[in-house]
C-alpha cells in the first residue's frame, strides 16, 4: 500500500535515480529528461494501484507496459521499458530490492528507421541559400557548412564555444552524449565560412557584449536547437527541397556521403561519436538503398 509517506519515498527514489543518471552514468540532459518523464508516468501508475516501486512485481510492470499500448509509439514504449530496467538495476545496486522485476522484460522489436538523407545536389542547394552579406546569413552559412563538414549533432553545434574551434589545425572539439569529448576534422570550405562569421557576422550579434558561445541569436545569446530548426526548415523551403528536412539532416547526409565515397565504418563511427558501431551501421543500409535506386534509374537493363 502507498500512503503519503510511501509517495514521498517514491519521489525520493526518483530524485536519487536522476542524480545517478547524471553523475554516475553521465547521460545527456535530453536522455535524463526523457527517462525522468517516463519514470514519473510509471510512478503515477503505481500510485493509483497503491503499490510502492520496490514492491512492484514483474506482473505489475507488464500491466504498466500494456497500458502504454495505443497511447505511445512503439519507440516511446521501448524507451519507457529501458528507463524502468535502468531504474530497477539502480534499486538493486542501492540495496533497496534483492530481485529485479524488470530483468526478464524484453523491449518490443523496432523496425530499423532509416534516417532522412539529402542528396549531394540537395546539400549544395541548401548550403547556397544563406546570404553571406548579412550577419544572419553569415552565421547560417557557417552553421550549415560546419554541420555538413563534421556531422555534429545540433545540440553539439549550439553548445560550441569559440575556444572549441582550432582554425589552424582544422579541428573542432565537442562534448557529445555521455559527456564524451571528441575531436572532429573540419574541411577548408567550412573553415572559410567560420572565419567569415567570426570576423564579420558574430560581432554584429554581440554588439559589444561578451559571450563564449560560438553561434548567437539577435540578442547576443546562444542560439537554441529550436532556433536552428526554424532556420534549416526555412532554408530548405527556399532551396526548393521537397522532402521533409529534419534537424539532423546534415548529420545523416555527412555519414551517408562519407560511406558512399569509400570511408570505413569505424572512422565514421568515431567522427559521429557513436558508442556502438551498430548505430553507425544504419547508414550502410541507406547507402545500399540509394545505390540500388541509382542502378535502377541509370542501368540500361535494370
Amino acid at each position: 500500500m502507498m500512503d503519503k509517506g510511501s509517495t514521498s519515498h517514491a519521489n525520493h527514489l526518483a530524485d536519487h535515480f536522476t542524480h545517478h543518471l547524471r553523475v554516475e552514468r553521465g547521460l545527456s540532459n535530453n536522455t535524463i529528461e526523457s527517462y525522468s518523464r517516463d519514470l514519473v508516468r510509471y510512478l503515477d501508475f503505481l500510485e493509483k494501484r497503491k503499490i510502492s516501486p520496490p514492491s512492484a512485481s514483474q506482473a505489475d510492470l507488464m500491466d504498466y507496459v500494456s497500458s502504454l499500448a495505443g497511447r505511445l509509439s512503439m519507440r516511446s514504449i521501448a524507451r519507457n521499458l529501458s528507463a524502468l530496467k535502468m531504474f530497477y538495476r539502480f534499486l538493486v545496486s542501492e540495496g533497496k530490492i534483492e530481485n529485479n522485476p524488470a530483468r526478464l522484460l524484453s523491449a518490443p522489436k523496432l523496425p530499423r528507421r532509416l534516417p532522412g538523407v539529402l542528396s549531394s545536389e540537395e546539400v549544395e542547394r541548401l548550403l547556397a541559400q544563406p546570404d553571406p552579406d548579412t550577419a544572419r546569413g553569415n552565421r547560417d552559412k557557417a552553421m550549415l557548412e560546419l554541420l555538413y563538414a563534421t556531422g555534429l549533432r545540433v545540440s553539439e553545434l549550439v553548445n560550441l564555444k569559440t575556444s572549441n574551434v582550432n582554425m589552424e589545425a582544422g579541428y573542432v572539439r565537442t562534448i557529445g552524449k555521455g559527456s564524451k569529448e571528441r575531436m572532429v576534422p573540419v574541411g577548408a570550405k567550412a573553415l572559410e565560412a567560420l572565419k567569415e562569421y567570426i570576423l564579420h557576422g558574430r560581432p554584429a550579434f554581440l554588439k559589444q557584449r561578451n559571450s563564449s558561445f560560438l553561434f548567437l541569436n539577435s540578442r547576443g545569446k546562444p542560439l537554441t536547437r529550436q532556433g536552428f530548426w526554424k532556420t534549416i526548415k526555412r532554408l530548405g523551403l527556399t532551396a526548393g527541397i521537397r522532402k521533409e528536412i529534419y534537424p539532423h539532416a546534415l548529420r545523416h547526409s555527412f555519414a551517408s556521403h562519407l560511406l558512399e565515397h569509400g570511408a570505413d565504418l569505424r572512422s565514421v563511427q568515431i567522427m559521429l561519436g557513436h558508442a556502438d558501431i551498430s548505430t553507425t551501421q544504419i547508414y550502410t543500409h541507406v547507402t545500399r538503398e540509394r545505390l540500388k535506386q541509382i542502378h535502377e534509374k541509370h542501368h540500361p537493363r535494370p
